[in-house]
């Protein structure tokens, strides 16, 4: 934040006056210091567990200023907060005074010290201090960090097998945060409404650390709320937003009563990440807000992004994911080499964004990294032009007898149903073919159709085995803590078999 000047803002939120780079930076200095105080320095993991909103982004500078930052859901049940502080094994950890969480329980069970986080409701949004119990030795390596010293902790969704710890130094982050910033050309006249969780990498780098890093800002809510969105919009005259699919969806439904609001709040850009944009979304945005929808791709690993669609007037290539945005891709053939562009294959990336290894896990770490390429475990496409289509999770592809599907390619075409709000398409155990096709389908407001309906129009346009054998009508479809739409599992959380 060196080149910005003191009185640029920082952090916003609802109802607050903006804390700014001077105050911010004052905030890190002496949090830093007060950590270095009780024996915590540079590569001190240190948990935090707080609500989103503007002291949650301020912590996470703050503290990650000096030590490794590790956020965890506020939501999670007490066995959850067991496994990640004991994977963790954190120096500290920072939680909200007042806040009742199992956090605390399993802390103490743990011997891990607890900080409390005092938000200062009478100063700039974000401005907290922090009640320690009391002094500590001193950290074997203290002040601000250093470019190789770890910043970040996060475990992946761990959706099929153990969640695995990923590191992230100070110079993975921040080179991410710069490859964020040249896509969306973001400078100090641009402020981020960011809606994401902040115990999220998409969050984290995607909105509040690329934003700053440009010299912008971001106004920090409390998390998504699509009835309060559009106030939100107004107060904080953003010029852009990053979302996942399923909150652009929710916006667009409450759009047409807040026209005058999008009217007067012209944004510059729509980003969108973290799970596959469908097409007709993608266009019912960009025609609701008159701006273009950047939709990027980006995973823990990588400290968030890997390739994003350019701005214009370079391309959009809507179903696709876009060309190399930071780190270099390629898509590897079965014998992890380079393939041709239209090859499909295992995508895979390396670059100053893209972690070291796994934290204690050299066998995951031996299956993901090959010749410097990180396997991200996503399977792709390159076209001639070099703009990446992701054609699914190599773990999430159907094996129906032997025919292997790629569930994105049914939702895609499931959502151009003009009934069709959401679709996830899944595996259902069967006990001859090992896994059969079925979709969850949320319908639009006021539309019908039937199974049969759907089952026939995805017969006219796809080969049979990958029409879905089976099709279930729901109010909503369970996503995970991001906003994510949930497809591994999804038959055992239905209760559904072939």
């Amino acid at each position: 934040m060196a080149p910005y000047p003191d009185e640029q803002p920082a952090l916003a939120a609802p109802e607050r006056s903006p804390l700014n780079i001077g105050g911010l930076r004052n905030l890190m200095r002496d949090t830093v210091g007060l950590l270095n105080g009780i024996g915590i320095g540079r590569g001190g993991r240190v948990a935090i567990v707080l609500p989103n909103g503007p002291e949650m982004a301020a912590a996470f500078l703050a503290i990650g200023a000096g030590a490794a930052t590790a956020p965890l859901n506020p939501a999670y049940r007490e066995d959850e907060f067991d496994f990640y502080l004991s994977d963790l094994e954190p120096r500290a950890l920072v939680i909200a005074a007042g806040l009742e969480s199992p956090a605390r329980t399993v802390a103490g069970r743990r011997g891990i010290p607890i900080i409390e986080l005092v938000p200062q409701a009478d100063r700039p949004a974000g401005s907290f201090r922090l009640q320690t119990a009391g002094a500590g030795g001193a950290p074997t390596a203290g002040g601000m960090a250093e470019p190789d010293d770890v910043a970040l902790l996060l475990h992946t969704s761990g959706t099929t097998s153990r969640p695995k710890l990923v590191p992230l130094s100070q110079r993975n982050i921040m080179a991410s945060a710069r490859h964020i910033g040249a896509t969306l050309a973001l400078t100090a006249a641009d402020r981020c409404l960011n809606i994401m969780p902040l115990f999220h990498i998409h969050g984290l780098i995607g909105a509040v650390l690329s934003s700053l890093a440009a010299g912008g800002s971001v106004f920090c809510t409390p998390g998504f709320n699509a009835l309060k969105f559009f106030a939100w919009l107004d107060e904080a005259a953003p010029s852009w937003y990053s979302a996942v699919p399923t909150m652009h969806q929710a916006i667009l439904s409450r759009a047409e009563r807040n026209r005058e609001a999008i009217a007067r709040r012209k944004l510059r850009f729509i980003r969108s990440s973290s799970a596959s944009l469908p097409p007709p979304v993608m266009a019912e945005l960009e025609q609701t807000f008159g701006c273009p929808v950047i939709e990027s791709y980006g995973m823990t690993e990588a400290s968030h992004q890997m390739t994003s669609n350019p701005l214009p007037p370079r391309p959009r290539k809507p179903g696709t994911v876009g060309p190399a945005a930071g780190p270099e891709v390629a898509v590897l053939d079965e014998a992890g080499r380079p393939a041709p562009a239209g090859s499909t294959g295992e995508v895979a990336i390396r670059g100053p964004n893209v972690t070291a290894g796994y934290v204690a896990n050299p066998a995951a770490n031996a299956s993901a990294f090959t010749d410097g390429w990180f396997r991200t475990g996503d399977q792709g496409v390159l076209d001639a032009d070099g703009y990446l289509t992701i054609t699914g999770r190599l773990k999430e592809l159907i094996n129906r007898g032997g025919e292997k599907i790629s569930p994105r390619e049914v939702d895609d075409l499931l959502m151009t149903h003009p009934a069709v709000a959401q679709a996830v398409t899944f595996a259902l155990p069967h006990d001859k073919l090992g896994e059969e096709v079925a979709a969850a389908i949320v319908l639009r407001e006021g539309r019908t159709a039937t199974e049969r309906e759907l089952r026939d129009f995805v017969s006219t346009r796809l080969a049979d085995f990958k029409v879905p054998r089976k099709v279930v009508f729901l109010a909503e479809i369970p996503k995970g803590a991001t906003g994510k739409l949930q497809r591994i599992g999804l038959a055992a959380k239905l209760g559904l078999t072939a």
